[in-house]
């Protein structure tokens, strides 16, 4: 799952939108079609629901394209498979069409360009940040009905990108076969030869990103510079402790991956298929990070992409991340109005009290860093 992705308790658990500082600066669907006949709405270029009209017109039109095309989006990742599902159930009328679950997140740019004019491109994105800034050329701007909605530090301002759930960076094991590690150090050990794993290359998947993230600043480095970071992994590797595999469910329940650093929500939800799985966030520094939606610019169905938006950015979707562990980027707001699934908010982790979230500018410039240096690092 190479997509594949605690601070007292700050709220209700909602520390990450409060601690974020990001400074964020053929084709199926013609204009015709998407706008369900309309000639004078042109869906490609619609940034938000009134320039269709209303709601129910954005609905229309994306009945008539009658498809959507999703990406990278595994049905265990923070709870997708029961998102797809009912958008599905509420949209029979749109065919979901599901490609490439466990691409990274540079896999689906790559793939967006790769298709680019053809029906079988991706209507939309889901990012890691650094990914994400790197190719806003790709994106459609939209601003979804909840923007307001949304903390400023956590979207594009003029919505090419926007967070929408997020987590903290762990370490999930199988209990039956090691100790719980306490720190970066215990890793090293002779205990976990041959045992650990991250999610991903880092220069293109989020998750395995914000392990390096992690394991920099948990040694005593700060998000200015992720080489900390990167000698730790230098360091697992020379002792014979790193797992160059791709992390997935299977990989999980089989024991093939039995130390796996990941998001602390996938981390959780890997313990359906193994009872013995159990997950830790260190104390100290905790990394957090928030996956970004965004827009096919050159999306075949552009009323199905933005009311795809539309639908992650509800009430009803954003209470489902949180089901599936991963703390949804209106919170605070839903909170505030009584519209947060209470029991499930509760449900959350303790959080380490120190919590650090990458800016745009660091983020920037981890990736040229681990793009020059990770793969001899590990070699």
């Amino acid at each position: 799952m190479a997509r594949t992705t605690r601070h007292a308790r700050i709220g209700a658990g909602i520390a990450l939108a409060a601690t974020a500082a990001l400074v964020l600066t053929s084709c199926a669907g013609t204009a015709d079609a998407a706008a369900g006949g309309d000639s004078d709405v042109d869906a490609t270029a619609a940034t938000s629901v009134t320039d269709f009209g209303t709601f129910a017109d954005l609905e229309e039109a994306a009945k008539a394209e009658g498809a959507l095309n999703v990406i990278a989006l595994p049905r265990d990742w923070a709870n997708y498979g029961e998102i797809i599902d009912l958008f599905t159930e509420k949209y029979p009328e749109i065919t979901v069409n599901e490609a490439s679950p466990d691409f990274s997140s540079a896999e689906e740019i790559q793939a967006a360009k790769t298709n680019e004019g053809l029906d079988t491109a991706p209507d939309v994105f889901d990012l890691g940040l650094t990914v994400a800034l790197q190719n806003t050329d790709v994106f459609a701007p939209y601003k979804v009905q909840t923007w307001d909605e949304i903390p400023d530090a956590l979207k594009e301002p003029t919505g090419l990108f926007v967070g929408d759930y997020g987590g903290y960076m762990s370490v999930g094991y199988d209990s039956s076969k090691f100790d719980a590690p306490a720190s970066l150090d215990d890793l090293l050990s002779a205990d976990y030869k041959g045992a650990v794993a991250i999610n991903g290359d880092p220069t293109q998947a989020g998750a395995a990103f914000a392990a390096v993230g992690l394991s920099t600043v948990q040694s005593d480095g700060t998000l200015d510079d992720f080489q900390p970071g990167i000698d730790f992994f230098t360091e697992l590797q020379q002792a014979g402790n790193m797992l160059k595999v791709d992390v997935t469910t299977a990989t999980v329940a089989s024991g093939e991956t039995p130390v796996v650093f990941d998001w602390d929500y996938l981390n959780a939800a890997h313990t359906a298929d193994n009872e013995d799985w159990k997950v830790v966030v260190f104390d100290g520094v905790g990394y957090a990070g928030y996956y970004n939606q965004a827009i096919n610019a050159d999306a075949p169905n552009p009323a199905a992409a933005r009311l795809w938006q539309e639908f992650l950015y509800s009430d009803e979707v954003q209470n489902l991340w949180l089901k599936g562990g991963a703390r949804p980027v209106r919170m605070d707001a839903m909170t505030e109005a009584g519209t947060i699934d209470a029991d499930l908010a509760a449900a959350l982790p303790e959080t380490p009290a120190d919590t650090v979230v990458p800016t745009e500018e660091q983020s920037t410039n981890a990736g040229t860093l681990l793009g020059e240096k990770w793969a001899a690092a590990v070699q």
